[in-house]
This record gives structure tokens, C-alpha cells and sequence, in this order.
């Protein structure tokens, strides 16, 4: 099993903590983790089921009354011999270093895996969520969350999309992030091609003078069944609706036009399951 290596921080301005520093800093993090080959998995939840996943932490940062839960998931692991810096420090430290209140008390620097060609995450797929330009980490967490509930196989990230393993994004889907394969689909719309070469059907939720309800869509689904979801306020691009094989609305009462993104997902994902 790896090894904690326990070593107690007593200054918020320890070197060795550069992963750490300011992760309230949107900008900056979305910036420097990819690039760093890192994310942060935030609770001993999350950090359980990143483990769970085969991902692997590079650090560990937490605080004293977590290291007994961190040993327990560590022993669960294979035995790798692989040695894990666990810094512990006093929660009011935790949150100097971080900038914000850490409430589960644990947070872990893991190691980022590289992401796998389309073609091999949608392998035997059958329900794919293809998530364009949603901007808002809160919602790309929610909808994947929503994914892994409704038993998706899989799910596309378009370029500008923003990162399923950001700490917001992590910590809302409570994990389920490490449960559905994903990558992201580049470039796009021209994606909507390769889509169709792999046998999907491409249904864009969009209002549109020429869209079917959902339940229309649910009552004869195809086999294979590609869902494309836009970002927050636009919506999605014009190229992706007239590319798309169907454009598909979520029928609504007391006049509501639309639903935040990651409950449209939500409902889309439940009305189209594969029994």
C-alpha cells in the first residue's frame, strides 16, 4: 500500500505547500493545475473515491483528526510501496493556507491522468452527455453528477468547457467525476462528425421552432444517443443546433422557457435512460 509520510506545518508559508496556496484564486487555479499536471480533490469523500478510481495523491494536506480515515484508504490501495507527504495542521492553519474555511478538514494535491481518445471513452457507450462551453464549474459538477445518477457512459468536454477535476467542480458532483468516463471532444462543432461516424444520434436541447418535445424523444430513443447541452445564458452555438440530427425541448408549465443547466441535464439524462 503507498505510505504516509506524516510531517506537521506549523507557518501557512511553507514551501512545501505550493499546491495549496490561494485555491480560492478561480483564475489563477484553473490556470496552473492542468498545466502542473495536478487537481485538488477536497473531503475524505472525495479524496475515497479519487482513490477508488485508480487516481493517486501526490500530497495530502489535513488535519490531525483525518489521519486516521487517510490511513484506512491508504491500506485499502495496492501495494505499490509508494510514499505520500501528509502535511497536518490545525484547522484555523489550514484555512491561512488555503483561504477558506476547509469544512471536511482534508484536501490532497493528486496526480492529474491523461485523457483518452473519443473513440476509446465512447467504446460501447450507448448514453453520452456532450457538455459545450459551460463556463460555470458549479454546473459542470452538477451535471456531471447528474450523469453518473442517470447512468451515462460517458462525456464530452468541448475546448472552452470548464474542467470536471476543478476543486468547485470536484467537490459538487461529490466525486462522481472520478465514476464517468470523460474527455474532451476537439475541436467542435466539427465534433458532431465523428459523433455520427460512431453511430450516435446528436440531439442538441435548444428552443427552436423545429425541435421535438422530450417525450417524444424518450417514447422511440435511438440506440445510441448523444445528449448536447450549452453553456449558461447563450445557450448553445447556432452551428451546433443546425449540425445536430435533432434538436429536442424539455416541455414546461408556468411559463418558464428554460432550466439552469444542470437540472435541464438532469431531466434529460432520467427521460432517455437505457432501462
Amino acid at each position: 500500500m503507498p505510505r504516509p509520510d506524516l510531517q506537521p506545518v506549523t507557518t501557512p508559508d511553507d514551501d512545501r505547500l505550493t499546491d495549496y496556496v490561494a485555491l480560492t484564486d478561480v483564475a489563477l487555479r484553473s490556470k496552473l493545475e492542468p498545466s502542473k499536471g495536478l487537481y485538488i480533490a477536497e473531503s475524505s469523500t472525495v479524496l475515497g473515491r479519487a482513490l477508488a478510481a485508480g487516481h493517486r495523491p501526490r500530497s495530502v494536506l489535513l488535519a490531525p483528526r483525518w489521519v486516521p480515515d487517510l490511513e484506512r484508504m491508504l491500506a485499502a490501495l495496492p501495494d505499490d510501496d509508494v510514499v505520500v507527504p501528509v502535511y497536518v495542521a490545525d484547522e484555523p492553519l489550514l484555512e491561512a493556507i488555503t483561504g477558506f474555511h476547509v469544512h471536511r478538514g482534508a484536501l490532497a494535491a493528486m496526480h492529474r491522468p491523461a485523457l483518452a481518445p473519443v473513440e476509446e471513452v465512447l467504446a460501447g457507450a450507448r448514453r453520452v452527455a456532450v457538455l459545450e462551453d459551460i463556463v460555470d464549474h458549479t454546473n459542470v459538477g452538477a451535471a456531471m453528477r447528474a450523469c453518473a445518477a442517470f447512468g451515462l457512459d460517458a462525456v464530452l468536454i468541448t475546448p472552452r468547457c470548464a474542467d470536471p477535476l476543478y476543486r468547485r467542480s470536484v467537490r459538487v458532483s461529490m466525486g462522481t467525476v472520478f465514476q464517468v468516463p470523460w474527455t474532451r471532444i476537439d475541436p467542435w462543432p466539427d465534433g458532431l462528425s465523428l459523433l455520427r461516424s460512431l453511430g450516435f444520434v446528436t440531439a442538441s436541447l435548444a428552443l427552436s421552432d423545429d425541435s421535438i418535445s422530450l417525450d417524444q424523444l424518450a417514447a422511440d430513443p435511438p440506440e445510441r444517443l448523444a445528449l448536447i447541452l450549452g453553456a449558461e445564458g447563450d445557450g448553445l452555438k447556432a452551428s451546433t443546433i443546425a449540425g445536430s440530427d435533432l434538436v429536442v425541448r424539455i416541455p414546461m408549465a408556468g411559463g418558464v422557457d428554460s432550466l439552469n443547466v444542470a437540472s435541464a441535464a438532469a431531466v434529460a439524462f432520467w427521460a432517455t435512460r437505457v432501462p
